[in-house]
């Protein structure tokens, strides 16, 4: 035999003889477990514990007592309700009670000086005087002493209904003029915060806020 024949014949001998010693050779034994195992660091320690605290701003504290920063405190709004600031003083109330939860926003008119408040009383007597004048002057003149109506009488009856709406609007506007006051008073606590009438300008939002807080604090202290 050549060595050609040698070896197609002695591999798979040898193969077959590799496989019957592998099949009948015990596996060898298994690497123990180890005992320290349970004491990996990696695995013995925790992850850490992230918790979430809520931002909670000063404002939004709650006292003591289970309500809100602004319980027990009374912030009065006394402004022009002629003048069309109820708008500004609804925007202002709704900024306090969301900064200071808890508080009272009383909303009031703040009336005209005392001269102002009788002027005003007397404008409903003059229209309607003007008024009567007009549709009935031929009677009136003459139990006032007149023989004769004057020449103006002759010449707001001659165009009655413009003299009654002239009068009639201009009454009105005088009305609105002796109503108004022009005020825009803030009272925290029964003591005063700001006065339009003394600074002659509206309170800005955050300086608003500043002013009551301050003033809580201060009879918190006391």
């Amino acid at each position: 035999m050549d060595r050609n024949q040698i070896l197609l014949v002695g591999l798979p001998l040898f193969l077959l003889f590799s496989d019957i010693f592998n099949l009948f050779t015990p596996p060898p034994p298994k690497p123990a477990a180890s005992h320290h195992r349970h004491h990996n660091p990696i695995n013995t320690i925790p992850p850490p514990l992230i918790q979430q605290q809520s931002l909670e701003f000063p404002t939004q504290r709650a006292n003591g007592f289970g309500g809100g920063i602004g319980f027990g405190n009374t912030v009065s709004i006394d402004f022009c309700a002629s003048c069309s600031y109820r708008g500004t003083a609804v925007t202002m109330k709704n900024m306090l009670e969301a900064q200071f939860p808890g508080i009272s926003v009383v909303l009031a008119n703040y009336p005209p000086p005392l001269p102002k408040r009788l002027l005003g009383k007397l404008i409903p007597v003059f229209q309607f005087g003007v008024m009567g004048i007009i549709m009935g002057g031929e009677q009136i003149f003459p139990r006032l002493g007149y023989a004769v109506p004057p020449q103006w009488y002759y010449t707001l009856r001659a165009n009655r209904f413009g003299s009654i709406a002239t009068a009639w609007l201009l009454g009105n506007v005088f009305q609105s003029f002796l109503q108004s006051s022009g005020a825009f008073e803030v009272y925290c606590n029964g003591e005063p915060v700001f006065s339009k009438l003394k600074v002659h300008r509206f309170p800005g939002e955050i300086e608003l806020k500043d002013l009551v807080a301050q003033r809580i604090a201060s009879s918190r202290v006391l």
